[in-house]
């Protein structure tokens, strides 16, 4: 059996319907009789199988879908990043930082599906910082967390308030602090890492932005050490998952997360469309041009952060300190002086 959905769609134009479907294929020929069994068995097993779905809670049905419907789009890359990076280990304590939106909340919902089935102890808490929410915001945030059973700590700060006094660069000073402050509640808490929501196209642009508005190539690394809290390391589990299948997640469970929740922006809070046009979605508006020509655009992007050539490169920087082409080629001729010299 498969889902029709192209061909229940094409002739009732009702997607519900479609999605709700199945068409069965015989494998041999089969009497009136044998056919009127085999509906009999199926119509049972059928009823019995919607009425287990229609007895799960939300939450279950929401673990039910990233396990079966987004395995293959959602849960394997989590994995994979997660094995790939060595992201987890052994009696960690995570703080699960959670902001309210789309990206967070699955990450939540990802590390709690693994602790049940890991064979690595290791401990979540998932912690929402209030920067100085509205509302409706903050409400939506709880009920959210309460709809899909994630047992979230929150603590208030004024960021919004100090980041809304600053007139340069108030966005950045707002996200500097917010990590700051996440850092410094995880560590009070026990915690010896936190984990951000960052995703793939995340990651593509950050990479594009670098070069095209930062004018360097640099990337957004899977995990990093703290600067300014010793002990402490920051993580993205879901750093091979793409913002599209998010969203298809988002939507296939009929969720309703808050988007931005920024005072400068507080209009857009509910919706999915950005009021103001930033340079990340310009980014984003740029890779949906160039993925017309070349569908693999954001995975080339992706890969060539893996596997940086510096010998081609006219310069670099490692741990704070600037590399000059001039002097890699001059350290590269004395390499081949000497080689030549043990040749002899």
């Amino acid at each position: 059996m498969e889902p029709p959905f192209r061909a229940v769609y094409a002739v009732s134009r009702d997607r519900k319907n479609a999605l709700n479907s199945w068409r069965i294929r015989l494998s041999h020929p089969m009497t009136e009789d044998k056919l009127d069994e085999f509906e009999r068995i199926f119509d049972k097993l059928y009823l019995e199988f919607t009425k287990m779905e229609r007895e799960l809670e939300p939450y279950q049905r929401v673990e039910r879908s990233i396990q079966k419907k987004f395995r293959k789009s959602i849960w394997v890359p989590f994995i994979a990043a997660v094995k790939r990076y060595e992201l987890i280990q052994e009696n960690d304590k995570i703080a699960v930082c959670i902001s309210g939106g789309k990206d967070s909340m699955l990450m939540a919902k990802l590390l709690q599906e693994l602790q049940k089935y890991s064979e690595v102890p290791f401990e979540l808490v998932y912690l929402v910082m209030d920067p100085g929410y509205n509302e409706l915001n903050r409400k939506k945030i709880e009920s959210n967390a309460a709809l899909l059973h994630i047992p979230i700590t929150i603590f208030e700060t004024d960021i919004f308030s100090v980041a809304n006094n600053t007139e340069k660069n108030p966005c950045y000073l707002c996200a500097k602090m917010r990590r700051g402050h996440l850092y410094s509640k995880a560590k009070s808490l026990g915690c010896n890492k936190i984990a951000l929501g960052h995703h793939f196209s995340d990651v593509v642009e950050t990479t594009v932005m670098s070069m095209f508005y930062g004018a360097q190539l640099q990337a957004m690394p899977p995990k990093l050490h703290s600067q300014n809290f010793e002990g402490m390391e920051l993580i993205r589990p879901m750093y091979c998952i793409h913002e599209d299948d998010i969203l298809s997640w988002k939507r296939y469970n009929d969720l309703e997360f808050i988007q931005c929740a920024c005072r400068f922006t507080e209009n857009c809070a509910m919706c999915d469309n950005d009021v103001s046009v930033s340079k990340r979605q310009e980014t984003k508006l740029l890779l949906r041009r160039l993925k017309r020509d070349n569908p693999n655009i954001e995975k080339s992007i992706f890969n060539s952060i893996h596997s940086v050539c510096l010998d081609t490169m006219v310069g670099y920087k490692s741990r704070g300190e600037t590399h000059t082409f001039t002097e890699i080629y001059n350290t590269r001729t004395e390499e081949l002086k000497k080689e030549s010299k043990a040749d002899e």
